[in-house]
């Protein structure tokens, strides 16, 4: 999972432009999915943030989307419960409401295999005070921090070259956090988004990129688009002298936030 501790005070972007967050939950009705257990975790992440309301408020008021996740009182597998999400990558919260784990995580290739007794052992385990953070990161074909992707990722990376990949791919770090809210028990996870042209990034970070394009798991090539954008990106930075890898076909899990979500 790549977990690692956070202070309370590392806990959430302390400057967030609410603004963009606000013009982002008013535009789209179907960022906000909540189920009514949901309501009581709601209110106390509001009141947590120094909010009153519920989710959506809590949402509102931080950079970060913001999904609670709770057991089911059958099964003890944790399902989805309310989402607020302005900044989707790639998905639909009304499409993804009440699921458990696994079948939010199914579009991830290996997760049913290799990731979920771990992830549903460290949410069984969590307990309220402690925050854990981690980070994960895609390549996109826009600077929209609201990202849902309707077409093929040959036809959404059409416009890429080796000659305009630098302004024309993105890199999208998502710095999430887990806690488990301390009186309703309930799971949070935020996301923080940041987007970031490829242009602007230092020599280290295309090259830490490269690095890990050129060992994604090839279940994952797919559904990162990597096929349609890396021969283009390889071509873009070694035309600028860059060292870029052969692919091994190793995995690199998880993975370090390559740029935009280092405020502190």
């Amino acid at each position: 999972m790549g977990l690692y501790k956070l202070s309370e005070a590392d806990w959430l972007d302390p400057r967030p432009d609410l603004d963009v967050r606000v013009a982002a939950f008013d535009a789209h009705d179907d960022s906000v999915q909540i189920t009514p257990a949901a309501i009581p975790a709601g209110e106390e992440l509001a009141g947590m943030l120094d909010a009153e309301g519920g989710l959506e408020v809590a949402a509102r008021s931080a950079w970060e989307d913001m999904c609670l996740l709770a057991p089911d009182r059958a099964t003890g597998i944790y399902r989805l419960i309310g989402a607020a999400v302005a900044f989707p990558t790639d998905w639909c919260p009304a499409e993804k409401i009440g699921l458990p784990l696994t079948a939010l995580h199914a579009p991830i290739g290996g997760y049913a295999k290799q990731l979920a007794s771990g992830v549903d052992h460290f949410m069984a385990q969590l307990k309220p005070g402690p925050i854990f953070g981690r980070c994960n990161w895609f390549v996109s074909p826009t600077a929209d921090l609201r990202w849902i992707q309707r077409e093929s990722n040959r036809v959404a990376f059409s416009h890429v070259s080796a000659r305009n990949a630098g302004d024309m791919l993105f890199v999208r770090c998502e710095r999430q956090t887990l806690r488990r809210l301390p009186e309703t028990g309930a799971i949070l996870f935020t996301i923080g988004v940041y987007v970031t042209p490829l242009q602007t990034l230092s020599q280290r970070a295309v090259e830490w990129l490269a690095q890990a394009l050129a060992t994604i798991p090839p279940a994952e090539v797919e559904r990162r688009g990597a096929a349609s954008f890396t021969p283009q990106l390889f071509a873009w930075a070694s035309a600028r002298g860059l060292s870029v890898p052969a692919r091994t076909g190793a995995a690199r899990p998880g993975g370090d936030c390559i740029a935009g979500a280092d405020w502190r």
